[in-house]
């Protein structure tokens, strides 16, 4: 008598229908994982970039020279003002505020094919952190929102 080896179909449809079942709720978990970690990457340029912002106020007396017009474009601008840190998630962007010159808004936008596209972050000189666009959503908090809707 010749006895037969391997699966039956009914066993490998379960099997097939267990790893589904965890690919389901595993591949939404692992995407959030890595959307939070690009987020770290603005929070740090932009507070990075606020206190270089804050060193120029102190040697110019303002943060650029027009309003509405680029953050520490004055004569002798340092080599960071054009803000192109390299960042691999967020472009970034800063305008000068007010007529005085002595306000500035730093704008980190989530880069359209990256895990954080729909994400908009801003600080100002006051260290307003805002959060105006969350996962393709928008939103008007006063915090820097990672994960969940609430600061």
């Amino acid at each position: 008598m010749h006895q037969q080896t391997g699966f039956t179909l009914i066993e490998v449809m379960i099997t097939v229908a267990i790893i589904a079942i965890l690919a389901a709720v595993a591949l939404p978990s692992y995407n959030d994982y890595v959307r939070r970690g690009a987020i770290t990457e603005a929070l740090n340029f932009m507070t990075d970039y606020r206190v270089k912002l804050e060193q120029y106020f102190q040697d110019n007396r303002n943060y650029g020279t027009t309003n509405g017009g680029a953050c520490a474009n004055g004569t002798g601008a340092p080599s960071w003002s054009n803000f192109t840190p390299g960042a691999k998630y967020f472009t970034f962007a800063c305008v000068v505020n007010g007529a005085s010159r002595n306000g500035y808004t730093v704008t980190a936008t989530g880069k359209p094919s990256s895990a954080v596209a729909g994400h908009v972050y801003t600080i100002n000189e006051a260290n307003l952190q805002q959060t105006t666009q969350f996962k393709n959503a928008a939103v008007t908090k006063s915090c820097w929102l990672v994960k969940g809707n609430e600061c």
